[in-house]
Parts: structure tokens; C-alpha cells; sequence
């Protein structure tokens, strides 16, 4: 999948494919924009010597799988990063996960192949409200049409009602929600999971 690099409005802010010397600024991006769930997941890959930020990093610093640096978008603003998008397509002929832990089978059910799955979304809080989460949304939309791949499909908790509104804004609908499995690395306590997707050809489908 192909991307191009763009320069945003400010001449020293761009958009590009990440690079993996970037994996643990991504990996930081990646726990703010999971709500907890990262938190969750890697604690369970990871061993007491290593922090969260280090787990992830290393998972991002691979090449070849979904979690790679590969797979994300980031906006830097001179040497820093300030966003990021991870991406990748859920083909469909990979059959459907089927997940033995209780916290995180309610994500394996909303999986939707064919889409350009979008797994993470995060700007830096200082340059929050800037558009950057905008020009990453639209740059994810036009790899998938660069792709062939007929939606952006993407997980919203349903208490996260700044990031909901966002996603709505955008065109994003409701196809399917799962209860969530209540966990003290999650954000929210209760509510359901939402899977949220947009055509990205302008016509809407099941």
C-alpha cells in the first residue's frame, strides 16, 4: 500500500510512513489511543524487566507483521512526532479470530474483513484540536481507495464520546457492538465496543 508524503499547512509539519528508529514514539501514541486495551494486551507479552513503552516498542520495531512500523502514518513537526495512524488491510481470507480471554474476545468479534482496519489514532496533547487527527483520517481513506479496499473500518469504545462524535463526523456508522469486559487497564468500566466503518467510495454497504 502506497502512501504519499505530504506537507501539511506548516511548512515544517509532514505526513509520512513511519520509520523504525520512530517505533517507541508510536508505541506511546498507540497507548493513548487504545484506551487501556494496549496497556492490557502487552502486559500479558511482557515480563516484569520491561515497561509497557518498552514492550510496545519492540512490537513496532518489527517488519513484516500487522503491528510493524511498517503499517503507520505519522506526522512529524521537524524531528518530532506529533500523530499517528496504524493501519492495515484485514484480508478476507484470514478466518476470524477466535479469542480464548474473556477481555478481549468482544474485539476478535468485530473484525471486518475486506477493510482497511484502522488500530490506532493519537495526536500529542498539545497539538490536539489542530486538524492533525483530520489529515490522518483523510490520508487513511485515501490508502484504502489507493488500495482498492472499499471501507475504513475501526473500534470505538462507546464512553469515549469526544473520539465517537469525531468518528461521526467523519461518516463513520455503527455495524456492529459487543458488551465490554470490564479490566483496571481499561479506560471504561462499562458500555459496549463499537465497530464503526466508512465507505470510502461514497456508497454505503453492509
Amino acid at each position: 500500500m502506497n502512501a504519499p508524503a505530504t506537507s501539511m499547512d506548516d511548512d515544517n509539519t509532514d505526513i509520512r510512513w513511519a520509520r523504525m528508529e520512530e517505533a517507541r514514539e508510536i508505541a506511546r501514541l498507540f497507548l493513548i489511543s487504545s484506551d487501556g486495551l494496549a496497556a492490557y494486551i502487552w502486559s500479558r507479552i511482557g515480563d516484569a524487566s520491561g515497561s509497557l513503552e518498552d514492550i510496545g516498542t519492540a512490537r513496532y520495531a518489527r517488519s513484516g507483521t500487522a503491528f510493524s512500523f511498517e503499517n503507520c502514518l505519522v506526522v512529524t513537526e521537524g524531528a518530532r512526532v506529533i500523530g499517528m495512524a496504524h493501519a492495515f488491510e484485514m484480508t478476507e481470507d484470514d478466518p476470524p479470530t477466535k479469542e480464548e480471554d474473556p477481555v478481549l474476545r468482544p474485539y476478535a468479534e468485530l473484525e471486518d474483513p475486506g477493510s482497511l482496519y484502522l488500530s490506532g489514532l493519537a495526536v500529542v496533547e498539545s497539538r490536539r484540536g489542530s486538524g492533525v487527527g483530520s489529515q490522518l483520517m483523510d490520508h487513511v481513506e485515501t490508502l484504502a481507495r489507493a488500495s482498492g479496499l472499499p471501507k475504513v473500518s475501526l473500534i470505538c469504545f462507546e464512553r469515549n464520546v469526544s473520539a465517537l462524535n469525531f468518528y461521526h463526523r467523519r461518516g463513520y456508522r455503527e455495524i456492529a457492538r459487543r458488551p465490554l469486559v470490564p479490566h483496571p487497564s481499561l479506560h471504561y468500566a462499562d458500555g459496549d465496543a463499537l465497530l464503526l466503518a466508512k465507505d470510502v467510495f461514497g456508497v454505503d454497504r453492509e
